[in-house]
């Protein structure tokens, strides 16, 4: 998908200072344990620590916050293909199986 359906404004002094809560968010024992584990939150595959990225399950630039509730692991492909969508919005970009089809 390379065309954008939902408008985006994000009001950059929020972007900066989410961001630097992110890095700080990075430093801490809670996120440590949360890359060693090597899952990824969306695909579900075991995946180096260092290939995990930390993703926003409501990117910043849509008004979501660099806190625990709103961050999770994953890995990068995950994250460059979500985007800067919500998890509702990934399932509905989702292809959905024929009926009868397991």
């Amino acid at each position: 998908m390379t065309e954008e359906w939902f408008e985006l404004a994000a009001d950059p002094a929020h972007v900066a200072r989410e961001r630097e809560k992110a890095r700080s968010l990075r430093k801490t024992a809670w996120w440590q344990r949360r890359v060693q584990r090597g899952v990824c939150a969306w695909c579900g595959r075991n995946v180096l620590p260092r290939d995990l990225t930390m993703d926003h399950v409501v990117p910043v630039a849509r008004g979501g916050r660099s806190a625990k509730g709103n961050v999770v692991a994953a890995c990068k492909e995950c994250n460059n293909r979500k985007k800067l969508m919500t998890p509702a919005e990934q399932l509905m970009m989702k292809p959905l199986d024929p009926p009868g089809e397991d």
